[in-house]
């Protein structure tokens, strides 16, 4: 297999490089701030993004109370073995622009997580889809469960993929 890989019709390997902080020193900030103060600070650059968002290469585009926009442009490095964007990554962004929509109507000392998601996709994504757009909206808030919505839309307008999400809500402990 390794004779394979060297022969020259596959051209020249390519890299890209994924930099990050340490998560966990935003994650302990976090806890002092409102959901929508924390993900303001980190739309604007003021705070590191989590380690996820440069490994897909998305970036938290605006959020408000009870929504959250994320977009990313398509490249290689995300690409199935048939040469279309993979699942995974549209699931991800869904997942994100979600779970943020939740996380800017939370209090300070308040998390969540995904515990379920519903995922359609609507039509493939390859570079020609160019920038994609990912909008999250809270359907209903709730205490200890809350739902929300995502859609994403490529840079035509058409939309690619919808998802439904269930968040669990919780106290972080002090």
């Amino acid at each position: 297999m390794g004779d394979a890989l060297a022969s020259t019709q596959w051209g020249e390997p390519r890299s890209r490089t994924v930099t990050w902080h340490d998560p966990s020193k935003p994650a302990a900030l976090s806890q002092t701030m409102s959901g929508l103060d924390y993900l303001q600070a980190l739309a604007a650059g003021t705070i590191p993004a989590p380690p996820i968002v440069g490994l897909i290469d998305a970036q938290l585009a605006s959020v408000d109370s009870g929504t959250a926009v994320f977009t990313l442009e398509p490249n290689e490095s995300h690409f199935n073995p048939i040469g279309a964007v993979h699942g995974g990554i549209i699931c991800t962004l869904l997942d994100s622009a979600a779970g943020c929509a939740v996380h800017s109507t939370l209090p300070r000392g308040t998390g969540y997580t995904s515990i379920e998601i519903k995922v359609n996709f609507m039509r493939g994504v390859t570079l020609e889809s160019g920038r994609l757009t990912a909008r999250g909206w809270v359907k209903k808030p709730g205490r200890r469960v809350a739902f929300a919505e995502a859609e994403i839309t490529d840079e035509s307008g058409k939309t690619v993929a919808t998802a439904s999400s269930a968040l669990l809500v919780f106290d972080i402990p002090s």
